[in-house]
């Protein structure tokens, strides 16, 4: 493998690690189980940044979600994947960092056939930078209330990433 290869953890059914994968080809029609996580970032005021994916994005094209997604790196903890991703994918820092739902786990297929099937803790961070996003990862992002985001995410769960639908039903203030 070239040094430029991103590897996810894959798991089995316990959430034992039991390998590596290229991420590159590992989200597929058969996706195998492997390790995530997802952050929701509020500012000082309260709200929650959401984003929409990229239209260039393999899975889930052009679906608003959570502020951020990612796959830690073999070995690296939780929060140290957090700060690299929000910095790559968002050019922010993190802090405040915290586990909102540590055995948050989902299989969701996307309506291309691209299955996403992982064991996914859910964070909850703040910043107070100014978001400035990677055009191949965010095509669009907001400031939300968490009241705002609810009533969104009830009037039309259709256009959000189906984890973010699963963990606000989960993830109560």
């Amino acid at each position: 493998m070239s040094s430029t290869t991103e590897l996810v953890v894959l798991l089995n059914d316990d959430g034992t690690p039991i390998g590596t994968a290229d991420k590159a080809t590992v989200h597929t029609l058969e996706t195998p189980l492997h390790l995530a996580f997802s952050c929701h970032v509020f500012d000082e005021s309260g709200r929650t940044l959401v984003t929409r994916r990229a239209l260039t994005k393999s899975a889930w094209p052009g679906v608003w979600t959570n502020s951020f997604c990612g796959h830690p790196a073999p070995g690296e903890r939780g929060p140290d994947a957090l700060r690299r991703r929000a910095e790559h994918e968002l050019g922010i820092r993190l802090d405040d960092i915290e586990v909102l739902l540590p055995d948050f786990r989902y299989r969701a297929v996307d309506a291309s056939g691209v299955v996403e099937n992982e064991i996914c803790p859910v964070y909850r961070a703040t910043t107070s930078d100014a978001v400035d996003p990677r055009a191949d990862e965010v095509a669009e992002y907001a400031w939300l209330t968490p009241e705002e985001l609810r009533t969104a995410v009830a009037a039309a769960p259709f256009a959000f990433s189906p984890w973010l639908v699963l963990q606000l039903q989960e993830w109560t203030d």
